[in-house]
């Protein structure tokens, strides 16, 4: 019985000197991927092409916008003259075109955010594999999102910022 507890010790010992010689091959960079996105010049073409998307919804929520404020103005200005039968009618029409303002807000913001995140896959896929291939040039095993990540320590010769910029053509 002593001896296996002896041996398990041994092979737990084991264990932690294999992990902490494994764990002294890995390295760990890090990058903010939010500063590198901001400094890509695809970056404002997508931002260009969301504006010019989304515009046509802010229209038409401006025209609905419009039309329900004329609607309210009107209702409100004339309710006390208006029979029961007439008010309610007026009031459900509000509602029913409030209703309708909030969805189509929702919709189209929703339609905006689908487009935005297609036209900026192409972009990440670029950054991301840029990473990758530094990462591997460099030997690391892990990259960090600082953007992400609060790093308390983080030597500067870990920071892969410059060799992706460079990667991607970036100055």
């Amino acid at each position: 019985m002593r001896m296996k507890k002896l041996l398990v010790i041994a092979l737990l010992i084991g264990m932690v000197f294999a992990g902490n010689a494994v764990n002294a091959q890995s390295k760990i960079g890090y990058i903010n991927l939010s500063q590198l996105v901001q400094l890509m010049p695809e970056t404002k073409v997508i931002q260009s092409s969301v504006n010019d998307y989304s515009k046509q919804f802010i229209d038409q929520l401006t025209v609905m916008n419009n039309d329900f404020k004329v609607k309210a103005a009107d209702f409100e200005k004339n309710k006390a003259t208006m029979s029961d039968a007439v008010r309610t009618a007026k009031e459900a029409e509000l509602s029913d075109l409030q209703k309708r303002l909030q969805d189509y807000s929702n919709d189209s913001q929703q339609k905006v955010e689908a487009r935005s995140a297609e036209l900026a896959k192409p972009l990440f896929e670029k950054m991301r594999a840029a990473v990758a291939q530094v990462a591997k040039e460099k030997g690391y095993s892990y990259v960090i999102n600082t953007a992400q990540t609060d790093l308390i320590v983080s030597p500067p010769g870990d920071d892969l910022t410059t060799d992706v910029k460079a990667k991607l053509g970036i100055k």
